[in-house]
């Protein structure tokens, strides 16, 4: 199985892990996508069918891919949006959780500004389509959304009308301009709300909001999307499970 990307020290089913999760990064198959069963991986390789199980069985515990019972082995569809339950309270009067709906009430294509220029390794003086997005649960705003795409990757958001982006953007970006996001990294951080923002969130200027900024990347690692969510810290919650 000779490969550049393969160190051929590592144990067989190592080896077959890191050429197989090199695959998955090149998109030689994508999320939701099935990969060779078993049997054609072991025909493949030339490895035996016990080796290629374990290399697999890595791949799930890493979350690269899942497996349907009767179905096969999948590439892995990120689940982003539950990211937001992990920091901030959604919920009914019954204590049970509540998924924000989503309305773009601003969007305009401008030049790129310092940040995002870095943020998603751009050329100075792109061009980028600049998204205000509101979240709101029970009609009432949780949530400000300023979210930055490459006017040029994305060119088919620019005219797109606003009340057909639906709730969820990642499908969006799929469906529309066949771009997948696979993996993200957020930061979170606190400030004072601005007065334009204490208007779309109907607080009161100065109050404290926490600020996560997500950059979404595709398989390849090309960074596709910026994006700073803000909601009232009041609202804020952080959990983590610690094995």
């Amino acid at each position: 199985m000779p490969d550049q990307s393969v160190d051929g020290r590592l144990p067989l089913y190592l080896q077959l892990r890191d050429l197989l999760a090199a695959q998955i990064r090149a998109q030689k198959w994508q999320p939701g996508q099935a990969i060779p069963s078993e049997a054609e991986l072991s025909q493949t390789h030339q490895m035996a069918v016990g080796t290629v199980r374990r290399a697999i069985e890595t791949l799930i515990a890493e979350g690269l891919v899942e497996r349907t019972h009767g179905r096969g082995t999948f590439v892995r569809k990120a689940r982003f949006d539950n990211s937001l339950f992990r920091f901030f309270r959604f919920e009914s009067a019954q204590g049970q959780p509540l998924a924000p709906r989503s309305v773009i009430v601003g969007r305009k294509t401008i030049e790129a500004p310092r940040q995002v220029v870095e943020a998603l390794h751009l050329k100075p003086h792109a061009r980028v389509i600049e998204l205000l997005r509101l979240r709101t649960v029970d009609d009432q705003p949780v949530l400000a959304e300023n979210i930055y795409l490459c006017a040029q990757r994305f060119k088919a958001l620019a005219d797109k009308a606003p009340e057909d982006f639906g709730d969820l953007l990642y499908p969006l970006y799929e469906r529309e301009c066949g771009l997948i996001v696979a993996s993200a990294r957020e930061t979170l951080t606190v400030e004072t709300v601005t007065a334009a923002q204490a208007r779309l969130l109907g607080l009161k200027e100065k109050t404290p909001v926490v600020v996560i900024e997500r950059i979404a990347f595709g398989s390849d690692g090309t960074p596709l999307e910026w994006r700073q969510s803000r909601g009232a810290a009041s609202k804020f919650r952080y959990s983590a499970e610690i094995r």
